[in-house]
């Protein structure tokens, strides 16, 4: 698909290229941590209160257990997902400052290194220069133009955060409250946790695939499977070693 970009009339601000409406959106800064925080909170939680039972300790003892994994968990999602987040921006706000003071010092150079890429990608040269000075002309949209092709990244689209440590401590919350909510409203047996979280496990697994490749029974089964393997395997420890404990 091409599109026509028409020249803008001086002291006209620049037109911004609309966005193709029919593509998925890769590169926003919640849609990892929100997916990982749900799916981490639901499959700790279950495997840890799962353990906590096979040792066959009382009601309060279990809600306890589930109420501390959701907010330990919870927080240290959040901790470690703005730590990485703001490490990961700074990191490529400092590239960026790189870049506009090498535009800065050397623009004829940088234009000819813009035009390069341009000729490895196989535009013609002197298409390539004539391009490469076009987009030149703007010293912010330069700097764009070279973060997108040399780095990689978008300056207008960096990842916020505190939007990744909101959504993955939300999440994870979310997530970890499905097997404790029967608990809290009166369960004593383990049961019901497990048809919620089982439900919770195929319906995160469902939801993943609308933003993949995969069919959403695919993404379904598959994590219910992981979850359940997870919550097996600490209820057989739990089994093993609850009585020997304490």
């Amino acid at each position: 698909m091409s599109t026509a970009i028409a020249e803008p009339i001086s002291g006209e601000p620049k037109p911004r290229i609309p966005a193709e409406g029919h593509h998925r959106d890769v590169n926003g800064g919640w849609l990892r941590p929100a997916v990982f925080g749900a799916m981490d909170g639901l499959v700790s939680n279950l495997a840890l209160m799962t353990g906590v039972v096979g040792g066959d300790v009382g009601h309060s003892a279990i809600v306890l257990t589930g109420l501390a994994g959701l907010a330990a968990g919870a927080c240290s999602m959040a901790a470690g997902e703005y730590t990485s987040v703001a490490s990961q921006r700074e990191l490529v706000e400092a590239e960026l400052e790189a870049e506009r003071l090498e535009l800065s010092r050397n623009p004829q150079g940088e234009l000819a290194e813009l035009a390069q890429l341009y000729v490895a990608k196989g535009v013609d040269p002197d298409l390539a220069q004539e391009v490469a000075r076009q987009l030149s002309r703007d010293p912010e949209q330069t700097l764009a133009v070279h973060a997108r092709e040399e780095l990689g990244v978008d300056p207008d689209d960096l990842p916020s955060p505190i939007v990744a440590a909101a959504s993955s401590f939300g999440c994870f919350a979310i997530g970890a409250l499905l097997p404790l909510l029967p608990y809290l409203l009166g369960a004593t047996a383990l049961w019901p946790a497990l048809l919620l979280a089982a439900a919770g496990l195929f319906l995160c697994g469902a939801v993943v695939a609308r933003v993949t490749a995969r069919s959403w029974w695919f993404s379904g089964v598959r994590q219910l499977l992981l979850g359940g393997a997870a919550a097996g395997v600490t209820f057989l420890l739990g089994r093993l070693i609850g009585g020997q404990v304490g």
